[in-house]
C-alpha cells in the first residue's frame, strides 16, 4: 500500500516498522513533553502529515514498553485517523505511575500506526434483529 506522507520536520525518521511483518509502524516525538505523575498528558507533535488511504483508517496505539515500563499510554486509544484529515499527527499521551513523572525527548518513539481496511456502513432500520444464543446479556455474562 502506498501512503502520502508530508514531513513536518525534516530532521525526524518517516514512521517505521521495528521488525519486518509488524503491524504498528512508530512514531516519533516531534518536541519534548513532560508528564507529571498521577496523570499528567500532553499533546505530542509528531512532525508528520498522512493522507490516509480512502477505505482505510489510520489507528493511532500505545507501545507496550512504554506502558509496562513507565506508565505512559495513549489516553484516546486508539486515536483515530480519518482519511480526509490533513492536518499534523499528534499523540495524547497519558502517564499513569501514581509517584514518577516521565519525560518525553524528542526523535523518542511514542506510539505506533497500525493503517486497516474499514467498511463503509448503510444502515437498515429493522423491527426485529433476530435472536442469539448470547442474545441480550452484555458486560460480564461469559463470567469473571
Amino acid at each position: 500500500m502506498h501512503v502520502r506522507i508530508r514531513r513536518l520536520d525534516a530532521d525526524l525518521p518517516l514512521p517505521a516498522a521495528q521488525h519486518p511483518d509488524d503491524a504498528g509502524y512508530d512514531l516519533y516525538a516531534a518536541v519534548d513533553a513532560h508528564l507529571d505523575s498521577a496523570g499528567g498528558r500532553a499533546l505530542v507533535p509528531t512532525g508528520i502529515a498522512i493522507a490516509v488511504p480512502s477505505g482505510c483508517a489510520g489507528f493511532v496505539l500505545p507501545r507496550s514498553g512504554l506502558a509496562l515500563n513507565h506508565g505512559v499510554t495513549c489516553l484516546n486509544t486508539p486515536g483515530l485517523i480519518d482519511p480526509l484529515y490533513r492536518g499534523e499527527v499528534k499523540v495524547l499521551l497519558v502517564n499513569t505511575d501514581s509517584t514518577h513523572a516521565y519525560d518525553i525527548n524528542r526523535g523518542d518513539r511514542i506510539a505506533q500506526l497500525v493503517l486497516l481496511d474499514v467498511e463503509m456502513i448503510e444502515w437498515v432500520v429493522v423491527d426485529d434483529l433476530g435472536s442469539t444464543e448470547r442474545n441480550t446479556f452484555g458486560f460480564g455474562s461469559t463470567g469473571s
